[in-house]
């Protein structure tokens, strides 16, 4: 594995971890990913996950309004691993109606 593969591994694990401990971490005190409150994105959960999600709750489309989206979306390839499909965050982006998709999110 070259040098700039290895140093990609390493900030995607970190990130992953990050991530984890975020979203199982319930406490008064939270992270800023994004412009997005990592206990707030908590109420987009079940609209990004499983079979047949939910439409998102009133209270998640104001987190997603919210969002840098450029910046989320550079991240996008890490949703798989926390058991996020990639194009339920396009559709719930759009249901929340957010129209100015970044260039980075093309693809989701």
């Amino acid at each position: 594995m070259g040098k700039n593969n290895t140093k990609i591994l390493m900030q995607f694990a970190a990130f992953a971890m990050v991530l984890t401990v975020a979203t199982m971490v319930q406490e008064a005190t939270s992270m800023s990913i994004c412009n997005m409150d990592t206990n707030e994105l908590q109420k987009c959960r079940p609209a990004v996950t499983g079979n047949n999600p939910p439409p998102p709750v009133n209270e998640c489309c104001v987190v997603v309004r919210a969002a840098n989206l450029e910046c989320f979306c550079r991240l996008k390839f890490y949703l798989p691993i926390l058991g996020i499909d990639p194009s339920k965050v396009a559709a719930l982006v759009a249901k929340c109606g957010v129209t100015a998709v970044p260039r980075s999110c093309q693809g989701i």
